[in-house]
C-alpha cells in the first residue's frame, strides 16, 4: 500500500506589506529628504548632477514648443512678414538714432572718468542664455536657463532681457543654471530714482507684476512714473539698467515712510531669450592702479588715456564704439599738457614726471564714489 505525503499548497502570490505600509515609508523617506534639502547642503552635488541627467529630459519636453515655432514661422502669411519687416526697419533707424547719441554721451563718460583716473566699465560683456524651464512653486519666482558652469556663469551674475533686469542666478549646474527673478519675496535690489537720483530698496512681493520700495520717507520726491534704475549699490548689479516703473504713491500722514509700488519693466512672465551680463570683477584699488599705469602709458606713448585703458576694462563688443571717439578726442589730448613749458617736446621722457602726481589723486576720488 503506497502512501502519498500531502504537501503544503504553496500560495500562487507571496504576501508582504501592504500598500499602506510602502506609501507611509516612502512619505517619511520624502519629508526626510526635503528637510535636509532645505536645511543643509549636502544634497548640493546630488542636484547638480541631477539637473545634468535630466537635462535631455528639458530638452524633449520643450521639443514640441520648438516645432510649433518652426511650422508657424513657416506658414506665416506674406502680408504679416512684409507688415513686421516694415516696422523692424522703423524701429531699427530711431534706434540707430539713439545709439549715436548714445555713443557721444558714452565717450564724453569716457573723458569724464579720465579726469577722475578711474577706469570703471563702460561697456559690460554680455552672452545669450534662453528660458527653459520654470519653477511650478508658485510661491518662489525661479526660472532654469540654458548656460551653466561649463559656460563660464558665476553665482550673483546679473540677468536681463530686452527691457530691463530679470533677477541673479542662485543655483549652478554643469549645463543649466536657476535664475531668482526680482518679484521673489526673498529678492531685494538697490535702486534709485532716474529723474532725482534718490536711492531706495525695491522688495519682491511675490506677484511677477508688482515690486515694492520699502522705507521711503513720505516728504520723497517720487512720484508716478518715475522710472527706476539699478544704483550699483549692492556690489552684484551693475549700475544704470531699468529695474521698475513706479506706479503709484500712497501718502499717509500718520505713517512715517509712503507706500510705493512699481511695475517691472522686465517682461518676467514672457521673455524667452535672456542676457547674461559679465561685470568687471576688480576692485576699486585695481582699477585705480590700472587706470593710473594706462595714464602713464599714454603719456609716453602721446595717445589719449582711452586708447590705452579701455580696451582691457570693456567688453569686445567696446573697441567698435570706443576707438573712433578716441581718435575724435585725440586733438582735445594735449590739453592736459598745456602748463608745461616748451621744452616739453625736447624732451620726451619729462612728460612722464608729471603722470605720477596726477594719478595719485585718484583714490581719494574712487572713495568718495564707494560712499
Amino acid at each position: 500500500m503506497v502512501v502519498h505525503e500531502e504537501r503544503p499548497i504553496k500560495p500562487l502570490f507571496a504576501k508582504g506589506p501592504s500598500l499602506g505600509v510602502h506609501l507611509l515609508v516612502l512619505v517619511v523617506l520624502s519629508i526626510t529628504l526635503m528637510v535636509v534639502d532645505a536645511r543643509f547642503t549636502l544634497l548640493k552635488p546630488l542636484r547638480s548632477q541631477m539637473g545634468l541627467v535630466l537635462m535631455p529630459s528639458y530638452l524633449v519636453t520643450d521639443l514640441p514648443q520648438r516645432l510649433w515655432q518652426g511650422v508657424a514661422s513657416q506658414f506665416g502669411s506674406r502680408t504679416e512678414l512684409a507688415a513686421e519687416n516694415e516696422k523692424l526697419k522703423t524701429e531699427a533707424l530711431l534706434l540707430q538714432g539713439r545709439l549715436q547719441k548714445l555713443a557721444a554721451l558714452t565717450e564724453q563718460n569716457v573723458r569724464l572718468r579720465e579726469l577722475l583716473n578711474s577706469s570703471a566699465l563702460v561697456n559690460e560683456k554680455v552672452e545669450v542664455a534662453e528660458l527653459i524651464g520654470v519653477d511650478p512653486n508658485p510661491f518662489t519666482h525661479r526660472i532654469l536657463i540654458n548656460k551653466g558652469e561649463r559656460d563660464g556663469v558665476v553665482l550673483g551674475q546679473p540677468v536681463l532681457d530686452a527691457r530691463g533686469l530679470m533677477g541673479q542666478v542662485v543655483e549652478l549646474m554643469p549645463y543649466t543654471s536657476r535664475v531668482l527673478l526680482l518679484t521673489d519675496t526673498t529678492h531685494s535690489i538697490p535702486v534709485q530714482v532716474n529723474r532725482n537720483g534718490l536711492r531706495a530698496i525695491a522688495s519682491g512681493t511675490g506677484n511677477p507684476e508688482r515690486l515694492e520700495l520699502r522705507h521711503v520717507a513720505d516728504t520723497a520726491d517720487i512720484k508716478e512714473g518715475d522710472l527706476l534704475v539699478s544704483s550699483g549699490l549692492g556690489q552684484r548689479f551693475p549700475a544704470g539698467y531699468p529695474v521698475a516703473t513706479v506706479k503709484e504713491v500712497i501718502h499717509d500722514s500718520g505713517q512715517p515712510f509712503a507706500i510705493v509700488r512699481a511695475i517691472p519693466t522686465a517682461a518676467l512672465n514672457r521673455s524667452r531669450y535672456l542676457l547674461l551680463v559679465f561685470t568687471d570683477s576688480r576692485s576699486p584699488e585695481q582699477r585705480a592702479s590700472d587706470a593710473a599705469i594706462a595714464q602713464e602709458q599714454a603719456d609716453r606713448q602721446g595717445l589719449p588715456a582711452s586708447a590705452v585703458g579701455a580696451a582691457p576694462a570693456a567688453s569686445p563688443a567696446a573697441p567698435a564704439a570706443v576707438t573712433p571717439a578716441a581718435a575724435a578726442s585725440t586733438p582735445a589730448a594735449p590739453a592736459p599738457a598745456a602748463p608745461a613749458t616748451p621744452a616739453t617736446s625736447a624732451h620726451p621722457p619729462a612728460t612722464a614726471a608729471p603722470a605720477a602726481p596726477a594719478a595719485t589723486p585718484g583714490a581719494p576720488v574712487i572713495s568718495r564714489e564707494r560712499h
